[in-house]
């Protein structure tokens, strides 16, 4: 089963060539966890109506995790 996490996060300006998440990830402001894709979408839709989202301040991020990859049955 796949689950869902709903990241907001802080806007950082950009440091050099470029972003990269897994050195120096933003700051996390709120983690909702989900169960389903469409729940995701959900919270994450309540998120994007925020005064500091909407102003390009903090972002919201949907991260699938938890992926199960399917093997062949032998």
């Amino acid at each position: 089963m796949t689950r869902f996490l709903v990241v907001l996060t802080d806007v950082r300006p950009t440091e050099g060539p470029g972003r990269d998440e897994r050195t120096s990830p933003e700051r996390r402001r709120q983690v909702v966890g989900a169960s389903s894709r469409e729940a995701a979408d959900r919270i994450a839709g309540a998120f994007m109506a925020l005064g500091m989202v909407r102003a390009g301040r903090q972002r919201v991020k949907v991260i699938a995790v938890g992926r199960r990859l399917r093997r062949p049955a032998t």
